[in-house]
């Protein structure tokens, strides 16, 4: 991905059950300084999905990487930047964190 220019990304996710699951996936960037220019600007994460047994979506991610991550000195030796997500069960009545929001 060029800094600056906007990318869109696919993550497949399965239920391997046989029973319907619903949760909600964070995600997460490495290296970590490298987070500050990341940014989404459609994403599935930190909204309740919902996967039927045996169910296997893609998930879409629409994003660009902030074109001051090429001016930065400290991401001079960064060539690689990775996404991940983490699909946790949602629980009646818990809510997770927003990161940066206390």
């Amino acid at each position: 991905v060029v800094p600056g220019e906007t990318a869109l990304a696919f993550y497949k996710a399965k239920n391997p059950t046989d029973k319907p699951i619903i949760g909600i996936s964070t995600y997460n960037v490495v290296p970590f300084e490298a987070g500050q220019y990341f940014n989404k600007i459609q994403c599935f994460c930190f909204e309740e999905q919902r996967l039927n047994p045996q169910e296997e979506v893609d998930m879409p991610v629409f994003f660009y990487i902030d074109p001051e991550f090429a001016e930065d000195p400290k991401m001079a030796k960064v060539d690689l930047i990775t996404l991940s997500y983490t699909f946790f069960e949602a629980k009646e009545g818990q809510n997770l964190p927003l990161p940066g929001y206390h």
